[in-house]
């Protein structure tokens, strides 16, 4: 199937039958990005802020592990810079990993004056430490929940400003386009349907696509809405073949697959095999501390060589008290399935986590369509290269955040033209007869997504589930659903085969991606980005 022959818009809308909404910023999404965003844009304006879920579920609430940051005076913006690139396989942009590394220490102070409360020792922040770091560099919040926290102390803050205003459980559809620029966006308030939001300019906060696999550490909302209403829009993506995998999510019958944060391993856990080997250090001379790409590597071959579904993590020779204490979140669901974590193995197996691709956006947040800026994960600003650094994530949504906040709120300062609504027409389509099972359609999709383009990819593998998501395409995608199930879907199937063709076309293995057909890293000749634009 041609893109030529998708639709460009999801639902049938008419200007005449619709409501109107104006706004002088229009923020898509409610993470940390979205809300940092909201929170820079100019008292003078308006901005409205659309979550598709309620404010508090996000990517950026799950985060357990911390923001990095370097607040210690043993350490350095140098080595921050340095640990970032060198996770990053030779992709990362170095202007780019230099303006938010020298930027943390700001924006974490700014989370602290906001009211988030951080672990500290008497008054100094506690530091700690995770894969890829050289110091100890990461702040957290009750243990392992820093993002929970820092998103209750943020929602908090931005729910002061009276020229903001939030509407949740809204669903957007698509942007809204005219002479190649943003317009807005046409989203479905829960109480007033759909509605033609026009705005000076647009902030996309979307978040990832961890929904696209069986495994992963993403809430339902995940799943890709912000990057594949960009896609539809024409605006330019790239990377989108470095789906970062978390090494660790509890693997436990019955049980969502819950993150069990990279810090877990930077206070001194042990990976395991089933017959109680610690395996690390057979595949890297840093063992536990090792990127994340390296470690979940090493878990699927140590899988593969004891034909076992997972390994495990062991903290038994850690002191209790302390373990608990660092850990509550953890222990109490662990404890939920009759582990005790101070002695009991974790089982656990990598997982879908973090899309390090996206909309590609410039050092302020802008993207290929004027009037867009974008921040937070549903972009590919060049920090974190093929593999992100733990615990960059928070650290890239404050810092993009607050630069596309303020790059909207001049822009639409700026625009001093008639801001008028546009005569955009969707004509509605003829429904097809036949009635289709959305929920077997997302389940054979995420399966093949995990097991063919996953952790490991094979050039046959990768054209295989080519040829079934454009077979799933030609009866899904030219449909008009109603309900957010089949938009969902649609938006899944067209991040899908982003990435797959994305990742066919990177013949080498980096990063993240790894190509058991093209193991080696072939630099210079791959040191380079894809870009991907519907045209």
């Amino acid at each position: 199937m041609n893109e030529t022959d998708t639709p460009r818009y999801l639902v049938p809308f008419h200007p005449k039958s619709l409501p109107h909404f104006f706004t002088d910023v229009l923020v898509i999404g409610g993470g940390l990005a979205g809300l940092r965003a909201a929170i820079a844009v100019d008292s003078k304006l308006s901005a409205l802020v659309v979550t598709k879920g309620e404010l508090e579920e996000s990517n950026s609430t799950y985060a357990q592990g911390g923001i990095a940051g370097v607040m210690d005076p043993e350490d350095s913006f140098d080595n921050h810079v340095r640990d970032t690139l060198v996770a990053g396989a030779d992709l990362c942009d170095p202007q780019v990993v230099e303006m938010v590394v020298r930027e943390a220490p700001l924006r974490i102070r700014e989370l602290a004056q906001w009211g988030t409360r951080f672990d500290r020792d008497g008054k100094d922040l506690v530091l700690g430490r995770e894969g890829g770091h050289s110091h100890f560099r990461i702040v957290h919040a009750l243990g392992d929940a820093t993002g929970q926290e820092v998103i209750r102390a943020v929602i908090a803050w931005a729910r002061k400003l009276r020229n903001v205003r939030f509407w949740e459980n809204t669903f957007t559809l698509d942007l809204l386009t005219c002479n190649q620029k943003c317009r807005g966006a046409i989203v479905v308030h829960p109480s007033h349907g759909a509605i033609l939001v026009w705005a000076k300019q647009t902030i996309l906060c979307t978040g990832g696509a961890g929904q696209l696999y069986r495994e992963s550490t993403n809430p339902a909302v995940a799943t890709g809405d912000g990057l594949a209403m960009a896609y539809r829009a024409g605006v330019e993506v790239r990377d989108m073949e470095f789906m970062q995998f978390h090494p660790t999510v509890l693997y436990i019958a019955g049980s969502s697959r819950s993150l069990i944060t990279e810090a877990i391993r930077g206070e001194g856990a042990y990976l395991v095999d089933r017959n109680g080997y610690r395996f690390m250090f057979d595949y890297d001379e840093r063992g536990e501390l090792a990127p994340r790409d390296v470690v979940s590597q090493a878990i699927v071959s140590q899988m593969d060589k004891t034909r076992f579904s997972n390994v495990f993590l062991d903290l038994s020779h850690l002191d209790p008290a302390f373990v608990k204490g660092r850990f509550p979140g953890i222990a109490a669901t662990c404890a939920k399935f009759g582990l005790d974590i101070t002695c009991d193995r974790i089982p656990v197996r990598p997982g879908a986590h973090y899309m390090i691709g996206g909309v590609t956006v410039d050092l302020e947040g802008r993207t290929s369509l004027p009037g867009l800026w974008a921040a937070g994960e549903v972009t590919s600003s060049g920090l974190h290269g093929a593999n992100r650094l733990a615990s960059n994530s928070l650290l890239e949504g404050l810092v993009y955040g607050t630069h596309a906040g303020h790059g909207a709120s001049a822009a639409a300062s700026e625009l001093h033209d008639d801001f008028h609504a546009l005569p955009l027409i969707n004509p509605p389509l003829a429904e097809p007869d036949e009635s289709l099972d959305l929920a077997d359609i997302r389940n054979a999709l995420k399966s093949l997504m995990w097991r063919s383009v996953g952790v490991r990819r094979t050039e046959q593998e990768l054209l295989e589930s080519l040829h079934s998501v454009q077979h799933w395409q030609k009866y899904v995608l030219v449909r008009q659903f109603c309900e957010p199930e089949g938009w969902e879907l649609q938006n899944m199937l067209t991040v899908a085969r982003v990435i797959v063709q994305a990742a066919l076309q990177r013949t080498e293995s980096r990063g993240v991606h790894y190509r058991t057909d093209f193991p080696q890293t072939e630099t210079p000749a791959w040191q380079r980005r894809l870009t991907f634009q519907r045209k």
